[in-house]
C-alpha cells in the first residue's frame, strides 16, 4: 500500500478517535438537539449564511466518517431551517458525505478487492453493472438499511462514481423528507423511533420494491416489445425446434428427447457438423498417422530397424474418412429418429419467434414452435487479401478433399488449427511454412508454452515466419506467391497450396436472423440463460460464443435446451467456471482455468508450481521425456487456480484438474491420492508434492527438529 494511501488511513482514522476520545457525539443526540433549539434559531436568524455553511459541513463531514448522528442532524436541519431549507440541505449534504465515503472507499480498497476476489465477484460485478442503479435505489428506499455500510460496500463495486451520487441523491430524498419534516415538530417528537411509524416504515419498504418492479416491467415491456407485430400461434406443432446439427444442436435435441419434449432438428448438410466432417475427427485422425510417422522415425533410436519407404497420402486421406464413416452412425439420422427427435434434412428460415419454414428437394413446410435453438456453428474465417480469389486456397473445410500431398505448403495463422494441421503435414512429407503477424504461435498460451510448442516444430523441420504480416497473393516467375510484411521490408514467400487458418466465424447468414432482427456482432448475442433478444430463442455452440470448442458446445447445449422448455418455471444460468481445452500438436498443449499470462493481465495473485515432465520415471521409459505441468494456486493455499500442461497425452493428464477445480479438491487431496506406478498421470501427484514442499511450515518443522534432537538426547 503507498504511503499517500497510508497517510489518508490515518488522518480518518484520527478523525473518528477525536470523535470518541472527545466524546463529541454528545452533541449529535436528540436531547442535546432539543436544548440547543432555541440558540440555533436564534444564531440562524442573526447569521443565516455561516450557520446553514457550518452546518452544510459538519453534516457532509459525519456522513463521510459514517459516524453516527445523521439522524439527529436531518431532524435539526427541519427544526433550525424549515421544510425546505432543511430538506436542501439534508438531501445534498447526505449525498456528498456518501459519495465521500464512497470514493474513499474506492481509493483505498477497491482494487485490492477486485484483485484478490475477483473470480468470486465477476458474477457480482456484470449484475451491478447491468442492473446496479435499481438495486441501489432499493436499498436507498429503504431506511432499515445502514446508509454508511451501503456507501462502502458499493465503493469496492464497479458501480460508476456519478451513477451511485445521483441515486443516492433520488433515493435518500424520500427519507429525508420525512426525518426533516418531523424535525420541523421537535417538541412533539420524545425519540428517534417516534419518527418512523410501523405503517410509514412498511409503506417505505413497499416503496423500496418499486425499483425491482420497475426492473421486471421493463423486462416485460422489453419482451413484449420484441414480439410487436407477430402473432403468438394459440397452438404449436412442436416444442423446440433446433437449427443446426452440429454439437451443440445433437445435445439440444437429444436433452428434449430425454425429457419427452416435441423436438424437430434441422440440418442443411451432414449430420455431426464440422466437428464430425471437418473439424475434431478427421483432423484427429490426421494426427494419428502423423504421430504414427513420428514413432516410425524415432524407432531407429530404440534399435528396432524401421523405415518408411514411401507415404501413400491418398489412402491416409482414404483412412480419415474411413474414420469418420465409423463415427457417423452415433450423429446419424436413424440415431436420433430412433430417440424420438423428427430430423428434417433441408434448409430452415425463421419468419417468426414461432414459426419455421423447412425447405429441400420434396418441398417445403411451415412448423410452429414454443421455442427455437439457433445452433448454426462456424466457419473458417477467410479474410479478403488482395489475389486470394485467384488463388486455390485451402480452409479446414475442404481440405479432407486433397488426394495429392502439397509439395511446399504455406499455412496463415499459427493458432491451434494451424499449428495441429501445420505439423501433421510436415511429418507427412510437405515442406511446410507458418506465416503467424504476431511475435509467436499460440499467443494465447503462456509464453514458455509457446517456446516448448516452437521448439518442436522447428524440430520436425518446419519453417516459422514469425512477426510476418500477409498483404497479397500474387503470382512470380510462374509460382504462387504471398507477400508480406516483416520490419518494414516486403517478403515474398512461394507456395504449392496455401492453408487460410486465421480463426473461425459465425454462421449467421441464410436462415432469418437479420430479417427478423435477432440482435447479433460476430456471434448471436445472448444472455446468461443464453436467450437471445426474443426470449423464446435461444443460441448456443460455436454460433454463440463466447468458446469455440466441441465441449463447450455441448455443455451451453444442456442449458438452452433446459431452459427454452422450461422457462419461466425453472431456468439456469450457464456455468464458464471451469472450461478445458487441448491442442494437439507434439507436444499436446491442455488447460483448464487461469493461465498465468491471463493472471498477470487481471493482476491476480497467485502461485506458480511447476513439475518438469522430464523427470517421471514413465515418460523417460517411454521416450517422452520432455513438457512441463505448471498450477496455479491461491497465495498460501492449496486451491487450484488453473493448470497448464506442455507434454505428451496433456489432454489425459489434465482431466484430474478439471475435476479436482470443478469439485473445490485441492493439491493436498491429489498429494494423498495413490496413482498408479509407473504413469504419466503420477506427474500431477508429483507437481503437487512440489507445491507442498514450497509451502511446508518451516516453522513448525524446526520445532519438529528440536523435537527428533531431544528424542536422540543431543
Amino acid at each position: 500500500m503507498s504511503y499517500k494511501k497510508l497517510l489518508f488511513i490515518a488522518i480518518i482514522v484520527a478523525l473518528i478517535s477525536s470523535v470518541f476520545v472527545f466524546d463529541l457525539t454528545q452533541y449529535l443526540t436528540l436531547a442535546q438537539l432539543k436544548q440547543q433549539q432555541q440558540a440555533l434559531n436564534q444564531l440562524f436568524t442573526e447569521r443565516p449564511l455561516f450557520l446553514f455553511g457550518l452546518y452544510f459541513g459538519i453534516y457532509v463531514l459525519c456522513t463521510a466518517l459514517s459516524v453516527p448522528g445523521a439522524t439527529v442532524l436531518t431532524l435539526g436541519a427541519g427544526a433550525i431551517f424549515g421544510l425546505f431549507w432543511g430538506l436542501v440541505l439534508a438531501s445534498f449534504a447526505s449525498s456528498l458525505g456518501a459519495l465521500l465515503a464512497f470514493l474513499s472507499a474506492r481509493w483505498l480498497l477497491h482494487d485490492w478487492v477486485q484483485k484478490k476476489f475477483g473470480q468470486r465477484l465477476r458474477a457480482i460485478n456484470k449484475g451491478i453493472e447491468r442492473d446496479g442503479a435499481f438495486y441501489l435505489l432499493s436499498l436507498r428506499l429503504v431506511p432499515l438499511f445502514p446508509f454508511f455500510v451501503i456507501n462502502l460496500v458499493m465503493g469496492l463495486t464497479k458501480i460508476k462514481a456519478w451513477t451511485f451520487y445521483w441515486i443516492s441523491q433520488l433515493g435518500m430524498l424520500l427519507a429525508t423528507a420525512v426525518y426533516v419534516n418531523a424535525g420541523t415538530q421537535l417538541a412533539q417528537i420524545n425519540r428517534l423511533a417516534d419518527v418512523l411509524s410501523i405503517d410509514l416504515l412498511g409503506a417505505l419498504v413497499l416503496l423500496g420494491l418499486v425499483p425491482l418492479l420497475a426492473k421486471f416491467t421493463l423486462s416485460l415491456l422489453k419482451r413484449r416489445r420484441a414480439y410487436d407485430g407477430y402473432k403468438r400461434p394459440k397452438k404449436f406443432d412442436t416444442n423446440m425446434i433446433v437449427i443446426g446439427a452440429g454439437s451443440a444442436g445433437l445435445v439440444s435435441a437429444y436433452i428434449a428427447s430425454a425429457v419427452k419434449a416435441k423436438v424437430t432438428l434441422v440440418e442443411k448438410d451432414a449430420m455431426g457438423g464440422d466437428c464430425l466432417n471437418t473439424g475434431c475427427v478427421p483432423s484427429k485422425a490426421l494426427l494419428h498417422v502423423a504421430k504414427s510417422i513420428r514413432q516410425t522415425h524415432a524407432a531407429e533410436q530404440l534399435g528396432v530397424s524401421a523405415r518408411i519407404e514411401q507415404i501413400d497420402f491418398a489412402k491416409v486421406m482414404d483412412k480419415v474418412q474411413q474414420v469418420i464413416t465409423q463415427i457417423a452412425p452415433h450423429d446419424s439420422v436413424e440415431r436420433y429418429t430412433d430417440l424420438g427427435v423428427d430430423v428434417e434434412q433441408g434448409t430452415a428460415t425463421i419468419n417468426s419467434p414461432w414459426q419455421v419454414t423447412i425447405r429441400n428437394s420434396s418441398g417445403e413446410k411451415t412448423l410452429t414452435t414454443r421455442s427455437i435453438i439457433i445452433a448454426t456453428g462456424a466457419r473458417p474465417l477467410v479474410p479478403k487479401f488482395p489475389g486470394l480469389e485467384q488463388v486455390d486456397y485451402l480452409t479446414s473445410d475442404n481440405l479432407w478433399q486433397l488426394r495429392d500431398l502439397p509439395k511446399r505448403l504455406l499455412v496463415l495463422g499459427g493458432g491451434p488449427i494451424g499449428c495441429e494441421l501445420a505439423q501433421a503435414f510436415q511429418l507427412l512429407g510437405s515442406q511446410v511454412t507458418v506465416v503467424e503477424m504476431g511475435s509467436r504461435i499460440l499467443a494465447n498460451e503462456d509464453t514458455d508454452t509457446s517456446a516448448l510448442v516452437q521448439k518442436q516444430l522447428r524440430d520436425d523441420g518446419m519453417e516459422l515466419r514469425l512477426n510476418h504480416k500477409a498483404v497479397e497473393f500474387t503470382e512470380r516467375d510462374g509460382e504462387q506467391v504471398l507477400l508480406a510484411e516483416h520490419e518494414d521490408e516486403t517478403v515474398a514467400l512461394p507456395f504449392d497450396r496455401v492453408l487460410i487458418a486465421l480463426g473461425r466465424q459465425a454462421n449467421l447468414e441464410g436462415f432469418g436472423l437479420e430479417e427478423l432482427g435477432i440482435e447479433a456482432d460476430k456471434t448471436v448475442r445472448v444472455n446468461e440463460l443464453l436467450q437471445t433478444n426474443f426470449p423464446n430463442i435461444y443460441a448456443c455452440g460455436d454460433v454463440a460464443g463466447p468458446y469455440q470448442f466441441t465441449h463447450v458446445a455441448s455443455h451451453q447445449a444442456w442449458y438452452a435446451a433446459v431452459n427454452a422448455l422450461f422457462d419461466p418455471f425453472k431456468t439456469f444460468r450457464v456455468d464458464y467456471s471451469v472450461i478445458p481445452w487441448v491442442t494437439y500438436t507434439t507436444p499436446e498443449v491442455a488447460n483448464v482455468g487461469l493461465t498465468e499470462q491471463v493472471a498477470e493481465q487481471r493482476e491476480i495473485d497467485c502461485d506458480v508450481t511447476e513439475y518438469d515432465i522430464s523427470e517421471l520415471d514413465r515418460a523417460i521409459a517411454d521416450h517422452q521425456a520432455y513438457g512441463r505441468i505448471k498450477v496455479l494456486t491461491t497465495p498460501g493455499k492449496d486451491k487450484i487456480l488453473g493448470v497448464n500442461i506442455v507434454g505428451a497425452q496433456a489432454g489425459e493428464l489434465l482431466a484430474e484438474y478439471v475435476l479436482a477445480m470443478k469439485h473445490g479438491i485441492g493439491l493436498n487431496k491429489i498429494l494423498g491420492t495413490i496413482h498408479s506406478y509407473p504413469t504419466m498421470a503420477e506427474a500431477n501427484k508429483y507437481v503437487a508434492g512440489n507445491w507442498k514442499r514450497a509451502n511446508a511450515p518451516q516453522k513448525l518443522l524446526r520445532w519438529v527438529q528440536k523435537f527428533h534432537r531431544w528424542r536422540r538426547n543431543e
